[in-house]
């Protein structure tokens, strides 16, 4: 599954003595497995040249098999080389900037003091001003204790920083929302909620990031029945959104009906559980879970309570054992776990024209290339197969379209009703096997999203 990506992008500075060693050079690279993405001449002198050379890696190792394939070629020498990430988020990748300009002093005495005590105290008259002439109307905090962050695990909240201002860019370029990281140094599940009831009044909603299960589930449930803003763990109810959204797409293509389907969930954890209790709700067919142990049962006591209810309320056969015993004559594949879990056997088990979604990053569940030989439907978490099934179709929209409506808590409701709009962006003559979601960079997904939250929030207020 490893290929080249602009993750592990280089730029490597070279000496050449001729003109024609580009060519060699270029060859090198390719035959060391790397992709040559950009080459400029900083330096035409005479019959040798100076070249920047740019290429994508695998990974860091194979960045330096990159640079000593180019040291080998004759009459070629690399004298400095560049990681192109790093240098990216060199002093971060978000800022603050002002939005009034203070030029005159008149500027200053109404943006300072002594103008903005008036706002304070038509605040202090009407705390729901606030939202109207503070920065609280467009503004969301990006919270992390840093205990699960992407694939790398409980690293800590200084490694989960650039993480999460890569979301609050995100948000910025997607929906126009300010988002700024909170991470946090403590994992005590009381300590939390109490630090994030306490810097609420700054933001409009609170997108919950890269927190472990279960503790999760319980931030996410004292905090919304604290707060008057939204709050949505991404982890669980985006990617419930977009793999709800996906799979909607991807009955159609097969024509199977989500009543009619049984899915298999592969890792219940925060994700897998929301993609089950959302699949749940629209009225899918039956939900199999299995974490580790296998087939999740209501009677394991080493289940947490979500995890329980879950077990309870799925596995309509009451199926026991492991990933085969629960991949036969399924429908539907959903892997929200770890790489190179699911064989060729399991995908030959499973019900003509099945759907599988392997969704672990950076390596799947199973090589799409292989799950394409038995499965009519293929998805992946990656940039680099069709069908990307990825949470930034999702948060930049809900929380466009709640902070637009002022809505106070997501709901289940909004939650379908995100999905349900992500799916109808990608029209009947678009829908293909290949392509089930629009792209993260489809302009119209977050409009989509943004109109049916807004028109939903509004019917209920």
């Amino acid at each position: 599954m490893s290929v080249p990506s602009a993750s592990y992008s280089v730029t490597m500075r070279v000496t050449l003595e001729n003109h024609s060693r580009i060519g060699a050079v270029t060859t090198a690279v390719g035959d060391a497995g790397g992709a040559v993405t950009a080459l400029d001449v900083v330096d035409p002198n005479g019959s040798g040249m100076t070249i920047d050379l740019t290429c994508n890696a695998v990974d860091e190792g194979h960045s330096e098999l990159l640079r000593a394939a180019v040291e080998v070629v004759d009459g070629a020498r690399v004298i400095a080389m560049s990681d192109r990430t790093f240098l990216l988020h060199l002093g971060g990748t978000i800022s603050v900037e002002p939005k009034v300009a203070l030029k005159t002093r008149d500027d200053l005495s109404m943006a300072y003091t002594p103008g903005v005590a008036r706002i304070s105290m038509a605040i202090a008259k009407d705390p729901s001003a606030a939202r109207k002439l503070t920065i609280k109307r467009n503004t969301v905090a990006v919270v992390t204790d840093g205990s699960a962050v992407l694939g790398l695990g409980n690293i800590g909240p200084e490694a989960a920083l650039p993480v999460m201002e890569g979301k609050a860019l995100l948000f910025k370029r997607f929906a126009g929302i300010d988002a700024w990281p909170v991470c946090l140094a403590t994992q005590d599940v009381d300590e939390i909620v109490r630090i994030v009831q306490c810097i609420a009044p700054v933001y409009g909603g609170i997108n919950l990031e890269d927190i472990s299960a279960p503790r999760c589930f319980e931030i996410e449930r004292r905090l919304r029945e604290l707060l008057d803003i939204p709050v949505f763990h991404d982890d669980q109810h985006g990617t419930a959104i977009v793999v709800f959204a996906a799979l909607l797409n991807a009955l159609r293509v097969v024509g199977k009906e989500l009543k009619d389907v049984r899915v298999v969930v592969l890792g219940v954890g925060a994700a897998g559980v929301a993609i089950s209790k959302l699949l749940l709700k629209e009225g899918v067919g039956d939900v199999i879970g299995i974490n580790r142990g296998g087939i999740i049962s209501p009677s394991d006591e080493r289940l947490d309570t979500e995890r329980r209810w879950l077990a309870s309320h799925t596995n309509k056969e009451k199926r026991t054992g492991s990933l085969s015993d629960a991949m036969a004559g399924a429908d539907v594949f959903i892997g929200v776990s770890g790489s190179n879990l699911v064989s060729e056997d399991h995908l030959k088990s499973m019900a003509p024209h099945s759907i599988v979604f392997a969704l672990a990053n950076p390596d799947p569940e199973v090589d799409p290339v292989v799950a394409r030989r038995y499965a009519a439907v293929v998805a992946t978490g990656r940039s680099d197969e069709p069908n990307q099934i990825n949470n930034v179709l999702v948060f930049p929209g809900i929380f466009r379209g709640m902070l637009n409506a002022g809505a106070k808590q997501v709901t289940e409701e909004i939650e379908v009703a995100a999905g349900r709009a992500i799916a109808d962006v990608v029209t009947p003559g678009e829908l293909s096997a290949d392509y089930i979601v629009p792209t993260v960079f489809n302009p119209l997904v977050v409009t989509a999203v943004t109109n049916a939250v807004e028109r939903l929030v509004g019917q209920t207020h």
